[in-house]
Order: structure tokens, then sequence, then C-alpha cells
């Protein structure tokens, strides 16, 4: 009975052995499934101070060092290990002649708009009856077109100018994949703040004196530095916020920045030596 008993004994102790092993290869065989997966993953895209105006994806520069970090809360770019990755000189900017060339760049917009190369082909091309010159409504109410209002949604309900503008103030009449300036000569999408500046000449200036908007790069010295253009960060089709109606869209901001160890709370910010 003794050795039967340490028969059994040996027995139990190879049966959970092998069972355990045999779990831990199961659960080693989904780890190794998911290998290929996870080395599929799309690289992160996050966008740059307005969602659907120009988005990044991310990259390595150099070993360890990427292009661009994602906020993980809003998807936002934090900050860049290559400001100037997919920029071009920005052109001639009036006002902006004594700065050294190729110390301003942009980022294309242009190239964003999968629509644009056919705008000025396809549909508006600048010839026939009615388009040699354009006929075009006295009263600037653009004749709804189902077409155009499901490509650009926003056109539908056009907020700029309170209705007192029209598509035709800020696009070519004849080459519409160009915007225009006062005396109807055409400005490339990628330098909107000439457009902008026919009207907003203050919020031109501000931009231009670093005032108003956004540059990144070189900050140490007078050095190149990318510049974000109006369009990046304001969307000229809604310009009231829908029911807001007033400004821009908000964007959507970070969490605050973690309290130093030890500090509970922030209140010493309300604290100011003058009374106010």
């Amino acid at each position: 009975m003794k050795k039967l008993a340490i028969y059994t004994l040996a027995a139990a102790l190879l049966g959970s052995t092998l069972y355990a092993v045999s779990a831990a290869e199961k659960a080693a065989e989904p780890a190794q499934a998911a290998a290929p997966a996870e080395a599929a993953k799309e690289p992160p895209v996050c966008f740059e101070s307005r969602k659907g105006a120009s988005e990044v994806t991310q990259k390595e520069v150099k070993p360890g060092l990427p292009n661009v970090k994602c906020s993980p809360t809003t998807g936002a770019a934090l900050w860049y290990g290559d400001p100037y990755d997919g920029t071009v000189p920005m052109g001639k900017m009036p006002g902006l002649e004594k700065l050294p060339a190729g110390h301003a760049v942009v980022k294309p917009r242009s190239e964003k708009l999968a629509l644009m190369p056919m705008c000025g082909t396809a549909c508006h091309n600048g010839v026939g009856p009615n388009a040699n010159p354009p006929t075009l409504p006295k009263d600037k109410r653009a004749k709804p077109n189902p077409t155009m209002e499901a490509m650009v949604p926003d056109l539908a309900n056009l907020q700029h100018g309170r209705g007192r503008i029209w598509c035709m103030d800020c696009h070519h009449t004849t080459k519409r994949n160009m915007l225009v300036d006062h005396f109807g000569d055409p400005i490339s999408f990628d330098q909107p703040q000439l457009l902008c500046g026919k009207c907003h000449g203050d919020k031109l200036r501000d931009w231009r004196d670093g005032i108003h908007g956004k540059r990144i790069g070189e900050f140490t010295s007078t050095g190149k530095k990318r510049w974000f253009t109006c369009t990046e960060c304001h969307n000229p089709h809604n310009v009231q916020d829908g029911a807001r109606n007033r400004g821009f869209a908000q964007l959507q901001p970070e969490p605050p920045p973690q309290l130093p160890k030890g500090m509970k709370d922030a209140k010493h910010e309300k604290l100011h030596p003058i009374p106010h």
C-alpha cells in the first residue's frame, strides 16, 4: 500500500507539471500570434493646430528621436523633433523683405486638398458659354449646388462676412485652384495670409510681427522658423462657430501640467502682490 501511495503521488506531480507546461505554452501562443499584428501597427498621426487642416505622421528622424510627439489625450502635436519636416519656403511676403531667404518656411496646404487639382480643370475650367467671362450673380448669392455642398459641407451655410461676401471674393474666378487678391491676381493656397490680409490687415500685421499666430524652430537666434499660416488654425468657411456665433471653433486644451512634488494645489497663483 505504501508503494502504491508513492506511485500515485508521483503520477499526480507529473500530471500537474505537464499541465502547467501545456498551459504556459498555450498562454504564449496568443502573444506570438499578436507579434506580427504589433509589427504592422500604423504609426501615430497627430494634427497640428486644427483637426482636418494639417496632420503629421510620426517617424524617426534619428535613432530614438521622433519628428513629432502626439498628445495621448487630444491627438495634437505636442513638440517637434524636426520642426521643418515637409516645409517649403514661404515665398514673397510684403513687410518681410528684409527676412533672409529660406528663414521663413511653411507647410504647403495645397497638397492636402485632394480635390484642388481638379477644381480648375474638371468643373471650373474657365471656358464655356457662361464662363468666358464667367456670369456671376449680382447679389453675390451662390446657386445651390448639391455636388459642391456635399464635397464642402461648410458652403451650405457660409458664415464668413455675415452674408456680405461670397465665394468669388476669395476664390479666383477662372482659376478655382487659386485664391485671389484685390487686383484679381491669383494667390497660392499655400499663402492664405495674402488673402486674409485683404480684410484683416490688423491681424496680418500682428501675425507678421509675431504677436498673433504660431511659429516653431530656431528661437535662440534669428534663424529659420516654420510659420503657421491662417488656415492651419482657422477654418475660413466657419468663422462664427455655428450657433455659438462668436469667433472660431474652440480648440480642446491640453490637460494642466502636473503639480511639483509635494504641492497639493495651485492656490498660490491666485495671490498677487498688487490687489486687482
